[in-house]
């Protein structure tokens, strides 16, 4: 989990993946065409988005296509966001049925 927030923590890397949301296989020179970043940057960038499993790439040929892998993005929610989201919808749940139990 470290590793998908020290990838998530850089804007380049967060650029990336948000490139990838949009257009799914996309090569590296296509992803370069776009960016203000060498190539062997971008290069690194995916490297360690690949190392966190957030992206995930398939060889057809020679190209090498990289797509965004939303699982550990999710986790992430689930872990951290997921707790939070919880007892709050509790809270709207408990404060609903204790002011419908007033109205009888």
């Amino acid at each position: 989990m470290d590793a998908v927030f020290k990838a998530l923590a850089d804007e380049s890397r967060r650029s990336l993946l948000d490139r990838l949301r949009e257009e799914g296989g996309q090569t590296l020179s296509q992803l370069c065409s776009r960016l203000v970043m060498t190539r062997q940057a971008v290069s690194k960038h995916l490297a360690i988005l690949e190392d966190a499993n957030l992206v995930a790439t398939v060889r057809r040929g020679r190209e090498k296509l990289h797509y965004l892998n939303p699982v550990p993005i999710h986790e992430l929610a689930e872990r951290w966001i997921g707790k939070f989201e919880r007892s709050r919808l509790q809270a709207l749940s408990d404060l609903k049925r204790n002011l419908e139990a007033r109205d009888e």
